[in-house]
């Protein structure tokens, strides 16, 4: 009987053989460069609706902090994803 059992070497997981550093650095940038996007596009889009409708940084502020929280949505995603 067998107490400890050897684990087989999965074949969907890849090893990363000397290109892990760019390949992390181009994943976070990535993921950087999402996050601003979200948040710049949600923001101008509630300074635009607010300009339109003709209120005072209602919809500015709204949009910003759901972009704020679809950004960490993408984070927590991508984490989850390469964990």
């Amino acid at each position: 009987m067998r107490t400890v059992e050897q684990q087989q070497p999965d074949p969907k997981k890849k090893e990363s053989k000397g290109g892990s550093g760019l390949d992390a650095y181009s994943r976070y940038s990535t993921i950087a460069i999402q996050m601003v996007v979200i948040i710049v596009i949600t923001s101008l889009g509630g300074v635009k609706l607010d300009k339109w409708i003709g209120t005072e940084l209602v919809f500015t502020i709204i949009l910003s902090l759901l972009g704020v929280a679809a950004a960490m949505w993408l984070v927590i995603k991508e984490a989850i994803r390469n964990k």
